[in-house]
């Protein structure tokens, strides 16, 4: 149908083209013809039209002639107007077969009428059932905003009433006292397990009341007769316990570290007191410092008379300093050694005081080493003394900070109130130790004893006793300075030549000196101090000083140099067994022995070699001044220098090696100086080998006996001792 209508319309358009007036002929007037009874409208194709444009029509004819339809019936030259009737005729046909159409399902329409208008009769009905219900939901929205405002309400009022519930339910029972409180406070004994718990319950309840009747509770005057009298009885019953536990401590041969300790199971007895009887905990606290004070006091004052009577016997004296010399008294070093006997100068197996084995070791038990007949040089009891101090000191100091309930400068005052008699007993002991102490190995031990045992009570968080520690060190350190200070005072004094028959051997000041002074720089490596290194270095100053007047006694340059050599070497071997390698008095005496040594070597070549040392030295002056040609006027003595070492070189080495060992008392030192003349000795011949190749001796005939340096050196290893 489509196809046709669009057939129809081309054809219109071929009938417009073919012109207005055959129209007409054919078809008659358009309006009032007898063949049709109403106008044909022809839409945008009505030329007859007041709105025709006639630049459209172009536009549309273009347009049509491009319809493939068009051109395929203006190429088969179809006649147009035969064509459009057919295309009329078409059109009419269908028309008619649409309204058969039309009629033959006119029933159909009509039952679809019909449902449609059922349909739309249910949508009605449904939009009411619709709107009804949503009227309904609105009232239930409403309803619903009503309810959750009355629930807010109530759950508001349930709240408070809860919250009003709960405090009274906590003022209740805070006020109210239960029977088992009562019948334990009254009648348990204070050491059973409930007596404590309705104890606590107790102390919470007074202090429940106390706060209520702060606030103007008045429900609190119920209850507050009944509470002072338990709070009474408690009270009475607590007191008459720990005053009991402390008595117990004043038992003789009673351990009170055992009570004490078992007084910690019942601290909250004290703080129950403090909060409600101020005055009774005060008089516990009082009882307790008056009671302790004098069971430390009476235990160390016993301990130390006890311990000072197993110390060695003999002790150093104030005439036991470095430089006294030996036939001044028959006193420290006169004696024959005893058995087990304090030394002065010497560390030996003292220094293990401040191991840490034996720093924290037992303290000694006095009656048993006098049993077993032992004595012990002073350091050692101190330790011992002042480690039990320590022990017990933080024992307490922990004990009253939990105990007591303190902390701070609180528990400071209170450890002081403890401790005092005892602390000032120690140190006047001390003090009066010190008057007549004239050991400074023994002082400087203590010095680092105690410095250990501050440390240790820094890692045990315990305070209580570093004022003491600055008390001991005050006394100690003046006391080790003016020990030291005599000490240098005595070798400063000492007049060599009062000192009897000298020989090159070490002198025992300077072996004192060296054992003392290895004894301090060891101790003191492990916790160093510049202010003994000071006093170290003054001491150090006057033993050269003195080593060096001694030296001056001696006659001849060769005996000074083998007495300074054998002194340097002695003091720096017993330095370097205790001392670090790199320490300054090792160092130092490295230093001095090595120049020393040195002048001997070539002291000891100058009377066998000392024309050749002095031609080697004035022919390498000539050379480097370039005046080589004056060593012609010297082929005489270069005959006698060359044919001389030729003929004694070997008995002066010979000689020299044997007045080497004779010398030195250390044999490695004399192996070492022999070792250093042969070197010597072999760079000297060398040195005369390269001044006699200069083209003003080349031609000696003396060069012909030269010795080879290879032989030569060969021949001097034969000479090296070995030991």
């Amino acid at each position: 149908m489509a196809a046709a209508a669009t057939m129809a319309a081309a054809a219109r358009e071929l009938v417009l083209r073919a012109g207005a007036s055959d129209v007409e002929e054919e078809e008659g007037p358009l309006e009032g013809g007898p063949g049709l009874q109403e106008p044909l409208q022809l839409g945008e194709l009505d030329i007859t039209s007041d709105e025709f444009i006639l630049d459209e029509v172009d536009v549309h004819i273009q347009a049509n002639l491009e319809d493939e339809l068009v051109k395929e019936a203006l190429k088969t030259g179809v006649d147009l107007r035969h064509y459009s009737k057919q295309v009329e005729l078409e059109l009419q046909q269908i028309e008619q077969k649409s309204i058969r159409d039309y009629i033959q399902e006119s029933e159909n329409i009509a039952s679809l009428h019909n449902q449609i208008t059922a349909c739309d009769a249910v949508l009605e009905r449904m939009e009411q059932m619709l709107g009804a219900f949503q009227s309904d939901l609105s009232s239930i929205s409403s309803e619903i905003r009503t309810l959750q405002e009355q629930s807010g309400a109530m759950n508001i009022r349930l709240r408070n009433r809860q919250a009003v519930r709960g405090k009274l339910g906590e003022l209740v029972d805070g006020l109210v006292v239960p029977s088992a409180l009562v019948t334990a406070i009254l009648e348990a004994p204070v050491t059973e397990p409930r007596f404590l718990e309705q104890l606590q319950e107790l102390d919470a309840k007074a202090a429940a009341v106390r706060e209520q009747e702060a606030r103007g509770t008045a429900a609190c005057a119920d209850v507050r007769g009944v509470l002072d009298r338990l709070r009474v009885k408690a009270v009475t019953k607590i007191r008459e316990f720990i005053l009991q536990k402390i008595y117990s401590f004043r038992k003789p041969m009673t351990n009170y570290q055992i009570p004490q300790t078992a007084l910690l199971k019942y601290r909250f007895f004290y703080q129950f007191l403090l909060g409600n009887e101020r005055a009774t905990a005060k008089e516990i606290r009082d009882e307790y410092v008056e009671t302790l004070s004098k069971i430390y006091l009476s235990y160390y004052r016993s301990y130390l008379g006890r311990l000072m009577k197993v110390q060695y016997e003999e002790v150093a004296e104030k005439d036991d300093l470095m430089g006294v010399e030996d036939t001044a008294k028959k006193g420290f070093f006169s004696k024959p050694s005893l058995r087990s006997r304090n030394t002065i100068f010497t560390l030996g197996t003292r220094g293990s005081v401040i191991s840490p084995t034996e720093l924290e070791a037992p303290i000694l038990v006095p009656h048993t080493a006098q049993r077993g007949e032992q004595r012990y040089p002073f350091e050692a009891l101190f330790r011992s003394q002042h480690y039990a101090l320590l022990d017990n000191s933080c024992r307490e100091y922990l004990f009253i900070c939990e105990f007591f309930i303190v902390s701070g400068p609180a528990a400071l005052d209170l450890f002081h109130a403890v401790m005092h008699r005892t602390l000032t007993m120690t140190l006047k002991h001390l003090e009066s130790y010190l008057t007549d102490c004239y050991d400074a190995i023994a002082v400087f031990l203590c010095i680092h004893i105690v410095l250990r045992f501050r440390n240790i009570a820094a890692k045990r968080d315990v305070p209580a006793l570093d004022r003491y520690w600055e008390q001991v060190l005050a006394l100690l350190w003046p006391r080790f300075e003016l020990i030291l200070e005599m000490n240098v005072q005595s070798v400063r004094s000492t007049d060599p030549q009062r000192l009897g028959g000298l020989d090159t051997r070490p002198h025992y000041i300077t072996r004192r000196y060296a054992e003392f002074s290895s004894a301090l720089v060891s101790i003191n490596q492990t916790i160093p101090s510049e202010r003994t290194m000071h006093l170290l270095g003054q001491l150090q100053v006057e033993v050269e000083n003195f080593v060096l007047r001694v030296a001056a006694e001696f006659s001849s340059r060769k005996e000074q140099l083998v007495f300074l050599i054998n002194n340097y070497d002695m003091m720096l071997g017993v330095l370097m067994e205790r001392a670090a390698d790199d320490s300054k008095e090792v160092e130092s005496f490295q230093q001095l022995l090595n120049a020393r040594t040195q002048e001997f070597i070539e002291e000891l070549l100058s009377p066998p070699f000392g024309g050749l040392v002095a031609f080697v030295k004035e022919a390498e002056a000539l050379i480097e001044r370039g005046q080589a040609e004056r060593l012609r006027g010297e082929e005489a003595r270069v005959t006698q220098l060359i044919r001389g070492f030729g003929s004694s070189w070997k008995s002066s080495v010979e000689s020299l090696s044997q007045d080497v060992m004779r010398s030195f008392t250390n044999f490695r030192n004399g192996t070492s100086i022999i070792q250093g003349a042969l070197t010597q000795l072999i760079q000297l011949y060398h040195r005369f080998h390269r001044v006699l190749s200069q083209p003003q001796l080349r031609a000696l005939p003396a060069r012909a006996e030269l010795i080879n340096i290879h032989h030569l050196m060969v021949e001097l290893k034969k000479h090296k001792p070995n030991f």
